[in-house]
């Protein structure tokens, strides 16, 4: 399963919580508080000159409802209170406020109370205190509260909105998030209001906004954790807040420090706080990543990690989240992208699951038009001096291809460097004998007639030797020549492939002729008519991803004619020449 990613919240406030949730019910410790609540209240610690008409103007919609408040606390006298005793104000009596939806990808729903059916929700869409929302997996949803906080809900997470309520007419927003499974990040911009609460709540905790930025995270077995970047945040343990109304006001409260976090655990006990891990190291990340298949980030292991929490949004705010997961080790992989400007946002998380501090690194996503696939030589193979040609599948739509030929697979200072090649093939001529690696790309064409290059594919090495002394014409054999076909592609350990071909004419694959598996990143038709194909591939990943079928490839079979050199004969558009 996978872990959530953490809460985390920004602020600018030093210390906005001056008012405590409580519920008019006695919980007992570890109880769970899903259900909706009505009787929600808050605990108003009376100073000198209070009078109940007074916290009416200051905390519900109508003033005029101060007799309900003297009647649930039953108050003798509305104008005489005894300082330092608690008034409790049902927050049913204060407005109410609404959030927004913000952004929406993949699956989510939404239940209003009172309702028996979750609807989807859609980008635009209100949603009224009390409500439950779902994510499904590989899903994401940001929602706006009324005072301007983002709350970004993570894939398969489960958070209702308990409270969203004002504090009288104009004062400000008190916001109360129940979380149940899954994990919430949240944004809360800075505000002069002294008296705006915004809480975050699971079955075991209560952590209060103190603070500009901090996290919070609800494992699997119910532990909640809690961290801290900058400011301050309020920790407390659900078995002290939830014994009798009034109780949060009392109840021992843990305040950690910028760079600290803590964990709360499943009895309730809150630990001690600790120093976070570093960020990770993304500094040796690839700017630009050109893996059509997967989106694959390789990361050093921080020391101390157990696990990584990761995310990719559009935005470098993250309210657009189109990737989330946890990883157990640096090794990130996630369903492809769309060409485009993305942001990561990387944690480590320590012995006690509690978060370190972020890394945020930004990168591009470029895989249009896709490379082509190797045809030959196979990787490593000898290819004789003064006949080799290297030959690579077309791609359908392509303009043009770029071959580079060099010493290094750094490709530092390359021999060869063909860029506008209309066919994706590249004889070597005089090339002298020795190791090589050779790489290829594709190119669109612009409406300028400036060319649009895509990524190369990773390189392949190959060696070019003297050809040995040829044998005599009355030695010589004839041979079917080129109607096998052998395609290479690069590939990552335990990767296993799905090939699909199709006549040339099928852009659809809509007849496919040939669905196979392949355990190596290799494939061989040696039984073929002679003529053109299209071939596709998909990448089955050793974590259980599977990726889309790439663009596809064409492919020619031969009918065996070859040239006195040995290679197969074609006209001048690459059409394979038959025998007569």
């Amino acid at each position: 399963m996978i872990t959530p990613l953490p809460f985390r919240m920004h602020a600018s406030v030093a210390a906005l919580w001056c008012l405590a949730a409580t519920t008019a019910f006695s919980a007992q410790p570890g109880a769970s508080t899903a259900a909706p609540q009505q009787d929600d209240e808050i605990a108003h610690a009376v100073k000198e000159g209070d009078t109940l008409e007074g916290l009416a103007r200051s905390y519900l919609a109508n003033p005029r409802q101060w007799p309900l408040l003297q009647a649930r606390n039953k108050v003798a006298d509305p104008r005489r209170l005894q300082p330092g005793s608690l008034i409790f104000i049902p927050v049913r009596l204060q407005p109410s406020e609404s959030a927004t939806v913000q952004f929406v990808q993949g699956e989510a729903t939404a239940q209003a109370r009172g309702s028996s059916t979750p609807a989807p929700i859609a980008t635009g869409s209100k949603l009224e205190e009390g409500t439950e929302l779902k994510v499904g997996p590989e899903s994401f949803v940001a929602v706006q509260l009324a005072d301007g906080t983002v709350v970004r809900v993570q894939a398969q997470s489960e958070l209702q909105l308990r409270q969203l309520r004002r504090r009288g007419r104009a004062g400000s927003v008190q916001s109360v998030l129940e979380m149940h499974k899954g994990g919430v990040e949240s944004t809360v911009p800075p505000s002069a209001e002294p008296l705006r609460r915004m809480e975050i709540r699971t079955p075991l905790a209560v952590t209060s906004v103190r603070g500009t930025q901090f996290s919070v995270a609800l494992a699997d077995s119910g532990q909640t954790t809690a961290s801290v970047e900058h400011g301050s945040v309020a920790v407390q343990s659900r078995r002290d807040t939830d014994s009798e109304p009034g109780a949060a006001l009392k109840a021992p409260t843990a305040l950690l420090a910028p760079g600290q976090g803590l964990a709360v655990a499943t009895d309730g006990t809150v630990g001690a706080a600790r120093a976070l891990l570093p960020a990770p190291d993304t500094s040796g990340m690839p700017t630009t990543l050109g893996d059509a298949g997967l989106l694959a980030i390789d990361l050093p292991m921080a020391a101390g990690a157990t696990r990584y929490v990761a995310q990719v949004a559009q935005d470098p705010a993250f309210t657009q989240v189109l990737r989330h997961g946890s990883f157990p080790d640096g090794r990130l992989r996630w369903k492809a992208l769309d060409d485009g400007r993305y942001y990561l946002a990387v944690r480590a998380l320590d012995d006690a699951g509690i978060a370190g501090l972020p890394a945020v690194q930004p990168f591009t996503v470029k895989t249009r038009p896709v490379a082509p696939l190797y045809q030959h030589p196979a990787p490593g193979a000898v290819v004789p001096s003064g006949a080799a040609e290297l030959r690579c599948t077309e791609v359908p739509g392509v303009r043009w291809y770029r071959v580079q030929v060099a010493a290094d697979a750094q490709f530092t200072q390359p021999l060869r460097d063909e860029q506008r090649l209309t066919e994706c093939r590249l004889p070597l001529g005089a090339l002298p004998a020795g190791s090589y690696f050779w790489r290829i790309a594709s190119l669109l064409a612009l409406p300028d007639g400036q060319a649009d290059q895509g990524p190369f594919a990773p390189p392949q090495p190959f060696t070019v030797a003297d050809r040995p002394t040829a044998l005599s014409l009355q030695a010589l054999q004839a041979e079917d020549g080129d109607p096998t076909v052998r395609l290479h592609w690069p590939a990552q350990a335990g990767q296993r492939f799905r090939l699909q071909r199709t006549e040339a004419t099928d852009l659809d694959f809509a007849k496919v002729a040939e669905d196979t598996v392949l355990d190596a990143p290799t494939w061989t038709a040696s039984n073929l008519a002679a003529g053109e194909y299209l071939v596709r591939i998909q990448v089955l990943d050793a974590s259980g991803l599977e990726s889309d079928f790439s663009p596809p490839r064409k492919i020619r079979v031969g009918t065996g004619i070859r040239t006195g050199a040995g290679l197969p004969v074609s006209t001048s558009s690459g059409t394979p020449v038959g025998r007569p």
